[in-house]
C-alpha cells in the first residue's frame, strides 16, 4: 500500500507531533494505524506539548490504542497551556530540541501550516523549523474556523481502519464529548471527503500537505539500473 522508501529502510522511525492531545490521532490517526501494517518494523513517536492531568491520561490511553507496543518509541506528553502557545515559544523550542536529541526521524506528522489555530499554526512553524532535513506531512484539523485547504497528498485507508480510528478517538478522549464538534459522524466524514476526491476503493482516506517530498540519487540509481537490467532481458 506504501511504496515509500522511507530512510531506504522497511524499519522507519516516524515522529507524531501534535499540539494538544486528540490533534494527532484526528489528523493522522488512520495512517499511523495503516503504517504499521504496511512497515510492520516501525518505530513511532508521540510528541504533544499540551496537557493537564485528565488529558495527559486520555492522550497515554490513545497512544495504547494506535501504538502497538513493539513499535512505540518515545512518548512526551507536555503539560504547557492549551490556547496560549505562542506566549511559551522559548518553552516550545527547548522541547523541539529534546525531542530532537532523542529521535532521529524518517518521517514526521505535524500540523498544517495555514492552520488558523494559534497553537496548531506555531507547532507547524517550529518543526519546520527543526526538522529542516526531513520528510514532513503536514495534517489538517477539522474545525469551527473552516480553515481546511487543498491537499496534495491522499492516503486511501481500508474502511476498517478509518472505523477503527473513529471508534479509538471517541473510547479515548471522552472528555471531548461536549463539545460540537466531536462526533463519530464528523470525524468519518472527513475522511469521506477525502476518500472521494482520491477515488479510494473503500471511500475513506486522509489527506496531507507535503511541501517537500525529495528523492535521493542513490534511488534514483538504482531504478535506472533496474531498467537496463529490463531492456537487457528483452534484447
Amino acid at each position: 500500500m506504501l511504496n515509500l522508501a522511507l530512510g531506504g529502510s522497511r524499519r522507519p522511525s516516524i515522529l507524531c507531533i501534535g499540539a494538544h492531545c486528540d490533534d494527532i490521532e484526528i489528523g493522522c490517526g488512520g495512517t499511523v494505524l495503516a503504517m504499521q501494517r504496511a512497515y510492520p518494523g516501525c518505530r513511532l513517536h508521540w510528541f504533544v506539548l499540551t496537557s493537564d492531568p485528565t488529558r495527559r491520561d486520555e492522550a497515554l490511553r490513545a497512544v495504547r490504542k494506535f501504538v502497538r507496543p513493539e513499535a512505540r518509541g518515545e512518548v512526551y506528553i507536555g503539560e504547557l497551556p492549551d490556547g496560549h502557545l505562542p506566549a511559551h515559544f522559548s518553552d516550545v523550542k527547548a522541547r523541539f530540541q529534546d525531542v530532537k536529541r532523542a529521535v532521529r526521524p524518517d518521517l514526521v506528522f505535524s500540523h498544517h501550516a495555514l492552520d488558523r489555530h494559534q497553537d496548531h499554526a506555531l507547532i507547524s512553524e517550529v518543526t519546520w523549523q527543526t526538522f529542516r532535513d526531513h520528510l514532513i506531512w503536514e495534517y489538517e484539523i477539522p474545525k469551527y474556523d473552516g480553515d481546511l485547504s487543498t491537499p496534495n497528498l491522499y492516503l486511501p485507508l481500508p474502511a476498517p481502519i478509518a472505523r477503527r480510528k473513529v471508534s479509538a478517538i471517541m473510547k479515548a478522549f471522552s472528555s471531548q464529548s461536549v463539545k460540537s464538534w466531536f462526533t463519530a459522524e464528523n470525524l468519518l466524514a472527513m475522511m469521506r471527503i477525502r476518500g472521494l476526491e482520491c477515488r479510494s476503493p473503500s471511500g475513506f482516506a486522509e489527506a496531507f500537505h507535503a511541501r517537500k517530498i525529495q528523492f535521493g540519487g542513490t534511488d534514483v540509481r538504482v531504478v535506472r539500473t533496474r531498467r537496463r537490467a529490463r531492456r537487457g532481458e528483452r534484447s
